[in-house]
């Protein structure tokens, strides 16, 4: 049952590491071709978040490979440390991404590919933060739970990317994104914080 578990464990990985991919590479040309500075980010998270995925395979492979206890615990630690940082990286990121915006007066670029990507993470994001959840609680993986707040980051900063589009063309309120991308920031720091710790 437990390697069951693992085995579904190990698959999400792979596919959410697969979307990520794809998501980088998208979304950092989009933002490069349409000088956007959220688009570039939701790129570069994209890549932190494959780093992320990659340590949770290297992890959960080792469990399923039947390492001892000793061994998928030191692991794990390993792997919540790396996502703890991840997740401060990627807080730091997306202040500076965002202040630079409001002092830039910056707002999301209409690039079409950019916004496809974005309401395609939009679309696909909850089922990944939802199973890394189920079997994170099941095979009581801090780690895997963790990574999951990875997953809520990009579908925040891919929200953000469309909200920017939609109030400024609307209503003129270029700095919304922005403003809703910092109150976030508190939100992933403090996960991160308690990754690093092994709070």
């Amino acid at each position: 049952m437990e390697n069951d578990l693992v085995n579904k464990s190990i698959k999400i990985e792979y596919l959410s590491t697969a979307w990520m991919a794809i998501e980088f590479v998208i979304a950092l040309y989009s933002g490069i071709m349409a000088k956007s500075i959220l688009l570039i980010a939701f790129g570069l998270d994209s890549f932190l978040e494959i780093i992320a995925g990659s340590m949770l395979i290297w992890r959960l492979k080792k469990q399923i490979n039947g390492a001892s206890n000793e061994s998928i615990e030191k692991a794990e630690r390993i792997t919540s440390i790396l996502v703890g940082i991840i997740l401060i990286l990627l807080s730091i990121y997306v202040t500076i991404t965002s202040l630079m915006n409001l002092f830039g007066h910056g707002v999301a670029d209409d690039s079409f590919s950019g916004i496809i990507i974005a309401i395609l993470s939009l679309i696909i994001m909850p089922f990944f933060i939802i199973k890394k959840r189920q079997y994170g609680k099941a095979l009581n993986s801090k780690a895997l739970i963790e990574d999951s707040y990875c997953n809520v980051t990009c579908a925040y900063i891919a929200g953000t990317v469309l909200v920017g589009v939609v109030l400024n063309a609307l209503f003129g309120l270029w700095w919304a994104d922005s403003v809703a991308a910092l109150i976030l920031v508190y939100f992933i720091f403090s996960e991160g914080l308690e990754g690093v710790r092994g709070d």
